[in-house]
């Protein structure tokens, strides 16, 4: 038994949560240094090695279908990673990972046959709604941005799901990652040039891979093997929570009372969608 397997499940995944958001955080703040496209290329990069020499997949023996699958689900990462960071450059963290929630929000109402999600719909709805009555901090590119990434990460869940399938264990995600990095490699140098070989840079991707990537991903694995997939899905939920109090603990971004209550609904209709209907007893 491991460390991790004494810690009860819940705690696992909210660790992961904050752990996500804090690197989120982190790579916002050092914008300064190099741009959002460097930072995702240093993310992914630390992301892959670690999976890849975890992971050892095995690549011969495959057919058409499961690299077409893991090349999908790798444009997915990729593209959900690099619009989320642009969309983190241009509004407040808070703000973009609740319009960005809109996207696994979606895949949970739509696949599901409950006339009460409609609810959930209609609430999220309000949320958006609050949200362009009181735009404060928000420019048209990073909302765009963040609906980008929500759509992204819409297809990284689908294509997870048949991936899983197809890979075994890790392996898959390990392939995807590769495919990621392989895309945003070329605009990532561009993008930081020399400022890449910086030894406080490279720290601080190698920080934020860790936060965002590799430790919450070990953590969730874990807790997933304890925890019912509905309950995992419900404290995913608190995400948008989560980044709205990172970049306020250390960013000092403060949202307004409209925005919060627009977060506030996001989050509970996700809770609401996510949560699976009890059993019927047979008989």
């Amino acid at each position: 038994m491991s460390v991790l397997d004494r810690v009860p499940p819940f705690w696992l995944v909210v660790t992961g949560i904050v752990s996500v958001q804090v690197g989120a955080a982190v790579a916002k703040d050092a914008f300064a240094l190099v741009g959002p496209m460097a930072f995702v290329l240093l993310r992914l990069a630390t992301s892959t090695v670690v999976l890849v020499a975890v992971a050892r997949p095995r690549l011969t023996g495959r057919s058409r279908t499961d690299w077409l699958v893991a090349l999908g689900y790798g444009v997915c990462l990729a593209g959900m990673n690099v619009c989320i960071y642009q969309s983190f450059a241009r509004i407040p963290l808070g703000m973009a990972v609740t319009i960005e929630f809109l996207g696994p929000l979606a895949v949970a109402v739509l696949g599901s046959r409950r006339p009460r999600d409609l609810v959930w719909v209609g609430l999220a709805g309000v949320g958006v709604l609050l949200l362009g009555f009181d735009p404060t901090g928000l420019t048209a590119a990073g909302v765009g941005f963040a609906v980008a990434a929500g759509a992204f990460w819409a297809g990284y869940i689908l294509l997870g799901a048949r991936t899983a399938g197809r890979w075994e264990g890790i392996s898959g995600l390990a392939v995807a990652s590769t495919v990621g990095l392989v895309l945003v490699a070329a605009p990532g140098v561009l993008e930081g040039g020399p400022r890449l070989l910086d030894p406080t840079v490279l720290v601080l991707g190698l920080a934020v891979g860790m936060l965002s990537s590799v430790l919450p991903y070990s953590l969730e694995l874990t807790a997933l093997r304890r925890m019912p997939p509905r309950v995992f899905g419900v404290l995913m939920s608190l995400e948008p929570a989560a980044a709205a109090l990172a970049a306020l603990v250390l960013l000092g971004e403060r949202l307004t009372g409209a925005q919060w209550l627009a977060l506030a609904c996001v989050v509970v209709a996700s809770v609401g969608a996510t949560r699976a209907p009890r059993a019927v007893p047979d008989g």
